[in-house]
């Protein structure tokens, strides 16, 4: 029997359902972050005593650096997940761009916008 070359239209429905879950949450993450940057609901050092301002203004641009890395880290997850749907729609999802070979389900299921399977992906390393 020949070897698949690509996911049957059932099998990708089933991938793009699990990453418009995890895009849905990535969306949501990702305000959060943008929100917590921006302090829209905030009880920070601007409403506390001055005798704290001082003492808390390094943690809060700490803070704020740590929030911004976080909010860039999901952006891109983000446009993978989204580029993960076109390769979906184009029928290329789940195709190794080093082998060619199909990239195993197991692999999709937790990384789904995977674009190398595991072989290739060790040989990077």
């Amino acid at each position: 029997m020949a070897e698949k070359t690509r996911y049957s239209d059932e099998e990708l429905e089933e991938f793009r359902q699990i990453i418009l879950q995890k895009l849905d949450k990535a969306k949501k993450d990702y305000e959060i972050l943008k929100s917590s940057i921006n302090h829209d609901e905030s009880n920070d050092t601007m409403d506390t005593s001055p005798t704290f301002k001082v003492l808390e203004e390094g943690a809060t641009t700490l803070s704020k650096e740590e929030a911004g890395k976080l909010a860039q880290r999901q952006q891109k997850f983000i446009q993978h997940l989204q580029a993960a749907l076109i390769r979906i729609e184009n029928k290329t999802y789940g195709i190794c761009r080093e082998t060619g070979k199909l990239i195993s389900k197991e692999r999709l299921r937790a990384v789904p916008h995977a674009t190398l399977s595991m072989d290739a992906k060790m040989k990077q390393k």
